[in-house]
């Protein structure tokens, strides 16, 4: 395939007044938020403190095998592809779902043996509507090697680029890719696996295990199927291996840029302590995060510690207790439809508790985190969290196979409403007064209250209000005498009901589709 060559980066000037290192005004129990460097100016966010804010998912297509990763290519198509771990890549739009075929299949090269090999990364060429071009990164058969090559859509060519013996182990092998705003292509590869750093890779600058690599590839150089960028911290230095753009990482399974600023956000999953969350300034090349001399902000292997000023802090820490297993980076929320909840909040996810972690900048030179949400009961094991050219998030579980969008929610509105209930039963039969009362400010004009009826009862007539059913749920509307509930004051209402053994009477009322108070009758 004939190489591209896109002209310089994508971005001619970050504004770095945007980014805002922070230190943490409040933090979850489970985790902490670290201080860091302060910067020029804060980054405009959400109003909503991040302890109303929750995260919410629902599932959009399943079907999908052990999924990895997730892109939105910016192609005017509006598709999502998601690659799988046997080595296949499936594209997914709003308006048609998940497409059984897939756009590609290298399975014959792909080595998914471990439970973390396989198709790992995925990242579309900078002129991707043009060339058609993919990058991806892969454990390749025969021996695990962490491989990245070009993949061209319009002739299924495959051409290796670069490739990380890997053979010992066959965890820890990273695979995130990611064009970052300069047009210089990203790569993860963890720190060659086993447990506790047994190569002593994080901290070694002559390999590429542990590491963030930043090349070019758009051209090859001498020997080398691509370019290493001239401005790459380690380019001269006698023993480093040139491609290096950030080191001491254990498994850096997922990273990303934020859109609005070019600053890098590292989760890197931990040994058996802590997870953490780092947060680079754009441009932050050599930033040393500290595997495997520590794990998080504790000391993990005195022998692989430097001084202790040449190590960057990660942003935020949890523990591994709970439930909580491997932290599953993802995005800033930069979307518009939930700008005003969650606009500038960075969001992650633990593959195992579900649990996900809101992070932003607090405009003091440091950072609030709070855990917003758990996505467990529609969404076990997030493999991985993209957004789309719109800002919106989605994101793919291992098992059984899903593809999800996230949204969020504010809190809740203050309740203006009490309800209290007193009912007589008998036989087959009960009878339930109902006294709803308006306890907020402002008259409620054309109220409508709602209830569900237990298992086996049925709504035999009513009182004081218009009924109407539908299903289990029972519906009270106000009439022309007692349409309007002035503040304070009160209206009465009741219904007569079947039951077959459960005589119990609703306990949840929502007035005009809020939350009512249920007070004692």
């Amino acid at each position: 395939m004939k190489r591209r060559r896109w002209l310089g980066p994508l971005m001619v000037a970050l504004p770095l007044a945007l980014l805002a290192p922070l230190t943490a005004s409040a933090s979850m129990p489970s985790g902490t938020a670290q201080e860091a460097a302060p910067a020029e100016a804060p980054v405009e966010t959400a109003a909503v403190p991040l302890e109303d804010l929750t995260a919410l998912s629902t599932q959009v297509a399943s079907g999908l095998r052990r999924p990895t990763s997730l892109i939105a290519p910016d192609d005017g198509t509006g598709r999502l592809l998601i690659t799988e771990k046997l080595g296949t890549v499936r594209a997914y739009h709003p308006d048609t779902g998940l497409e059984t075929t897939p756009i590609l299949d290298i399975s014959e090269v792909v080595d998914p043996s471990g439970n973390e090999s396989g198709l790992l990364g995925i990242a579309p060429a900078p002129d991707f509507t043009e060339s058609q071009v993919l990058y991806l990164s892969y454990t390749a058969l025969p021996d695990g090697d962490v491989t990245l090559a070009r993949y061209g859509l319009d002739d299924s060519s495959l051409d290796v680029l670069l490739t990380q013996e890997h053979a010992e182990f066959d965890n820890h092998n990273g695979g995130q890719i990611v064009f970052g705003p300069d047009g210089y292509l990203y790569w993860a590869i963890g720190d060659g696996g086993g447990s506790g750093d047994p190569f002593s890779s994080g901290q070694r600058l002559d390999t590429l295990l542990g590491k963030i690599l930043r090349l070019d590839v758009s051209d090859s150089c001498g020997d080398l199927n691509y370019c290493v960028p001239s401005d790459n911290p380690f380019v001269g230095v006698e023993g480093a291996r040139e491609e290096i753009w950030t080191y001491g990482v254990r498994n850096p399974w997922k990273f990303s840029f934020d859109p609005a600023d070019g600053s890098l956000w590292i989760a890197d999953v931990g040994q058996g302590g802590y997870e953490e969350i780092n947060h680079l300034a754009p441009g932050q090349g050599g930033a040393n995060l500290g595997w495997s001399c520590r794990e998080g902000l504790t000391e993990f292997d005195p022998e692989q510690c430097p001084d202790a000023s040449e190590l960057t802090d990660p942003i935020y820490t949890y523990p591994l207790t709970g439930g909580n297993c491997a932290v599953i980076g993802g995005q800033v929320y930069r979307g518009a439809e939930y700008a005003d909840l969650a606009g500038g909040t960075y969001i992650a996810v633990d593959y195992c508790s579900s649990r996900v972690f809101g992070i932003r900048a607090d405009g003091n030179g440091g950072y609030d985190a709070a855990e917003i949400g758990n996505i467990g009961q529609t969404s076990t094991q997030v493999t991985s969290i993209a957004a789309t050219v719109d800002g919106e998030l989605y994101t793919v579980n291992d098992l059984p196979g899903g593809l999800h969008r996230l949204s969020f929610e504010g809190p809740a509105a203050a309740s203006t409403c009490a309800v209290s209930v007193d009912a007589q039963t008998w036989g087959t039969g009960l009878t339930a007064d109902i006294t709803v009362t308006n306890t907020g400010e402002e008259p409620l004009t054309g109220w409508s209250l709602s209830f569900e009826l237990a298992a086996g009862q049925g709504l035999i007539s009513g009182w004081g209000a218009a009924f109407s059913t539908s299903g289990s749920t029972v519906t009270a509307q106000g009439e022309a005498h007692n349409e309007t509930i002035a503040p304070g004051a009160s209206v009465a209402l009741g219904f007569v009901a079947s039951h077959g053994g459960n005589n119990s009477t609703p306990s949840v009322f929502t007035l005009n589709e809020g939350a009512c108070v249920l007070a004692d009758a």
